[in-house]
């Protein structure tokens, strides 16, 4: 860095033909650009410049080294202002992993609204189930849904990469209800209680084992059990509407099958205990286009459940 920093004076000091031209444009004392000037050239083991009363010329060595580093410092002042440009002005490629249903269902909108705001920001998408490594693959950031302490978690970090130390920042709260189709519910009967859960038939994503449910005033943890288990939440959310079992998911996931008639809400009163979504990045300095789009689904989404009353 210090010889880069010496290029820049050099080539300032050859550009102005005197030192006292260059301390105005360095903003440095005149002695101080001669001292650093001949400690590059006894770095390099040749004289750049040939010093006389009235003015300074370039030797021969000079001339060379000038060309060279005209180039160099003027690369790098260029590529210092363009990075300058991705922290204060959001733009480039936005790659993102984000949780397929959540996000096609319930942030479809607000990705869109982003995009009219920041025009000069591209999108790269990732909707996969896999948990993306953030530090080998060339993602900004990956929006996830789990409980409030997956995402610090080492587990949840062994998920991610084996050597991540990721950033988990919140963005809004979730949550889960239970919902089954007019049809399940008509065959099987309504269920009264948690404890009425045993004898149904629920659809777990992996292998959950268990429910654990509050009505506001009492939590309980009821064993479920299911013919099918799942890594995805499309599927389950599917076959519930197919009339094949109960879920527990939060309703901005199932808000469109509400919507129309091929889910309704189980039990009311019970809930399951809330479900972060946050968002991952591997490391804390981010360029604009990531802290916005951070920073703007977090505004969003908690507005967003403010106004629905849906909000823990």
């Amino acid at each position: 860095m210090k010889l880069l920093s010496d290029m820049a004076i050099f080539v300032e000091v050859a550009k102005a033909k005197s030192f006292r031209g260059a301390a105005e444009a360095a903003g440095m004392p005149g002695s101080t650009l001669s001292r650093r000037i001949g400690a590059l050239e006894k770095a390099i083991g040749l004289r750049l410049l040939r010093r006389t009363t009235r003015k300074i010329e370039l030797t021969e060595a000079g001339r060379i080294y000038f060309e060279r580093c005209q180039r160099i410092v003027g690369e790098a002042r260029l590529a210092h202002e363009q990075l300058g440009e991705m922290l204060t002005r959001p733009s480039g490629v936005l790659r993102a992993s984000l949780p397929a249903d959540f996000a096609v269902t319930y942030l479809a909108r607000l990705i869109a609204e982003f995009a009219r705001l920041y025009p000069e920001i591209t999108f790269d998408f990732d909707f996969s189930p896999r948990q993306v490594d953030l530090v080998s693959e060339p993602f900004d950031v990956a929006i996830r849904m789990g409980r409030p302490e997956f995402a610090g978690s080492p587990a949840a970090r062994r998920d991610i990469s084996a050597n991540a130390q990721l950033i988990a920042r919140p963005l809004v709260s979730l949550t889960p209800c239970l919902y089954a189709s007019p049809e399940y519910l008509e065959t099987a009967g309504k269920p009264g209680t948690p404890a009425d859960l045993a004898r149904h038939e629920c659809l777990n994503i992996r292998k959950a084992g268990a429910w654990t449910l509050s009505n506001g005033t009492e939590t309980v943890t009821v064993p479920v059990r299911g013919r099918f288990t799942f890594n995805n939440a499309s599927m389950i959310r599917r076959l519930a509407t197919l009339g094949m079992g109960i879920i527990l998911m939060p309703e901005e996931i199932v808000i469109d099958d509400l919507r129309q008639g091929r889910l309704c809400r189980v039990m009311p009163e019970w809930r399951g205990g809330a479900l972060s979504v946050h968002a991952l990045t591997e490391t804390r300095l981010l360029p604009a286009k990531t802290q916005c789009f951070i920073a703007f689904l977090r505004e969003r989404l908690a507005r967003t459940l403010v106004e629905s009353g849906d909000f823990v």
